[in-house]
C-alpha cells in the first residue's frame, strides 16, 4: 500500500477516505484528493487508535483502517457474553454473527475467544474506483462474513496479480460469470461483487434474490465468479498504476495518438484485447481488426500474436475447461443488449434463455455485429461446448461508465444473474463439486 499524505491523489486516497467515512471520521464522499479535511480526519482516527497523529497514512494506519475496508473485525469474548449480547453490542443480527463464526459454539463461548464481528455496512463499495487492491479487500471481507464463499484464483495477470475466483452454491448445475475482460469496463467487476454480496446475505437471512428463495438458488447451482479478468488494465484505467510506474509509461508508449489515456484503455497491460483472444474464428478477427488499423499492441482491438497469447485469457480458458460449466455470462458495458449466438450457432436452450433475460432486464437480444463476431470468450464457449453463452452489455454511454449507473445496472441484472442459475433451459448435467481453486 502507498504511503499517503497531504497532496496525495488517486484511488488509494479514495480507499483510505472510504475507511475513514465508514469509521465515522470523514463526512464527505471519497474524491481521491488528500486535502486538509482528509488530513484532519486521519489525525482524529489515529488518535482514537492510539497512533501517532501525524496525518500520514502509513503501514500502521492502513492496518488500523482494515476493519472498515473489509467490513469485519476480530473481537475477544468477555465473561458472560452470548451471541445475543455481542449482536446487541455491535448493532448486528445474531444470524449475521452466527454466519461469520460457523465453528463457534454459541452455548460455550470462552472469555478471550476471538470471533469475527461483521460491521454494519456492505463490504463492496459503490462509491470508489475499483482496482485490484479494492477487489482484494472485498474478497477478504466477503469470505470473513460468509465463510461458505470459497475464494482463490484461476491464474495470474501479466504483472502477477491474481485473477480472483469466488464460488458459492452447492447445486449440480455449474455456471460461470466473468467481468472486466476490458479494462475500461471495470464497473462490471463491482456489479458482480455486489450481486454476490446480496446473494450471500439472502442466504444468511433466508431471503430472496432475483425473485427466488436464496436457499433454492444455492441448492440448484454452483456459481463461480471471476469478476476482474484484466486487473492490470483496470489498475491502469483507475489510477492504481499511475505516472510514477513503468507499466504506465509502457502503456503510454503503446497508446500513440489515441485520445483519453488512460481512461479509454481497453486492453491488458501488454496492449492485447483479451476478448479477441479465444480460438473461435481468431484468424477472421485478426483480418477484420488489422483492416481497421489495429495491427500492434495498443489501447484496444489488437488480437495479439496468436490465440491465448496472454496469461489472463489462457487462465480463463483453462479454468473453463476444468470447470465444464453449463452456462457462462461475460459482462461488458455497451448498449444494454444481450448477445447470445456465435455466428449461426444456437445452443439448445439459448433462445429461450435470451428471451427470459430480456424480460427480466429490458435488454434486447441481438446478433453480435460482424466486426466483433469472432474470438470472444462467449464465442469460444458456444463453439466448444454447444451450451448457452452470453455477452451481457450492461449500461449505456462512454466507457468507463460512471458509478452513478451502478444501482440501476444491479437492478436490471439481478434477475439475469439469478435466472442463469435457476432456469430449466440450463439443463446440462454436471458431476462432482467445485473445481479450479488455486
Amino acid at each position: 500500500m502507498q504511503i499517503l499524505r497531504y497532496g496525495s491523489v488517486g484511488p488509494q486516497v479514495s480507499l483510505a477516505q472510504l475507511g475513514l467515512r465508514r469509521s465515522g471520521y470523514l463526512a464527505d464522499a471519497p474524491d481521491g484528493i488528500f486535502g486538509s479535511v482528509t488530513r484532519s480526519a486521519v489525525q482524529a482516527f489515529q488518535k482514537s487508535m492510539e497512533l501517532a497523529g501525524d496525518g500520514v497514512v502509513g503501514p500502521r494506519t492502513w492496518n488500523a483502517l482494515e476493519p472498515w475496508l473489509t467490513g469485519s473485525r476480530k473481537v475477544a469474548v468477555r465473561q458472560g457474553d452470548s451471541f445475543y449480547r455481542l449482536a446487541q453490542r455491535y448493532g448486528i443480527s445474531v444470524r449475521r454473527l452466527e454466519a461469520a463464526n460457523p465453528e463457534a459454539d454459541p452455548l460455550n463461548l470462552r472469555p478471550g475467544q476471538k470471533l469475527t464481528v461483521p460491521l454494519p455496512f456492505p463490504v463492496v463499495p459503490g462509491d470508489v474506483p475499483f482496482s485490484s487492491t479494492v477487489l482484494r479487500y472485498c474478497v477478504r471481507g466477503l469470505q470473513a462474513r460468509y465463510p461458505f464463499i470459497s475464494v482463490g484464483s484461476v491464474g495470474s495477470s501479466v504483472r502477477g496479480t491474481p485473477l480472483r475466483l469466488l464460488q458459492i452454491g452447492r447445486g449440480a448445475r455449474k455456471v460461470l460469470y466473468t467481468g472486466a475482460h476490458h479494462a475500461n469496463e471495470w464497473i462490471t467487476a463491482v456489479l458482480l461483487m455486489q450481486y454476490l454480496e446480496r446473494y450471500a446475505e439472502a442466504l444468511v437471512l433466508e431471503g430472496e434474490i432475483g425473485g427466488f428463495p436464496a436457499l433454492a438458488v444455492s441448492a440448484s447451482a454452483a456459481l463461480s465468479l471471476v469478476p476482474m479478468v484484466d486487473p492490470d488494465g483496470v489498475d491502469l484505467v483507475t489510477g492504481e498504476l499511475g505516472p510514477g510506474t513503468q507499466a504506465y509509461f509502457s502503456a503510454l508508449s503503446m497508446n500513440g495518438a489515441a485520445e483519453g489515456f488512460p481512461r479509454n484503455w481497453k486492453a491488458n497491460i501488454r496492449g492485447v484485447d483479451l476478448n479477441l483472444q479465444y480460438p473461435a474464428g481468431w484468424e477472421e478477427a485478426k483480418r477484420i481488426k488489422f483492416a481497421q488499423g489495429y495491427t500492434a499492441p495498443g489501447p484496444r482491438d489488437y488480437v495479439g500474436p496468436e490465440p491465448l497469447s496472454e496469461p489472463e485469457s489462457r487462465a480463463l480458458y483453462a479454468f473453463t475447461r476444468r470447470l465444464d460449466p453449463c452456462l457462462v455470462l461475460a459482462y461488458h458495458t455497451q448498449g444494454e443488449v444481450i448477445y447470445w449466438k456465435y455466428l449461426d450457432r444456437e445452443p439448445p436452450g439459448a433462445r429461450e434463455l435470451a428471451g427470459e433475460f430480456s424480460r427480466l432486464s429490458g435488454y434486447a437480444p441481438e446478433n453480435t455485429p460482424e466486426g466483433s463476431a469472432y474470438a470472444g470468450y462467449k464465442d469460444w464457449f458456444i463453439l466448444e461446448y454447444d451450451r448457452p453463452g452470453f455477452t451481457i452489455e450492461a449500461g449505456r454511454g462512454t466507457n468507463p461508465l460512471p458509478l452513478s449507473q451502478l444501482p440501476e445496472m444491479l437492478r436490471s441484472n439481478t434477475g439475469i444473474l439469478t435466472s442463469g442459475q435457476m432456469s430449466a433451459a440450463v439443463s446440462c448435467s454436471a458431476e462432482g463439486s467445485r473445481a479450479g481453486i488455486t
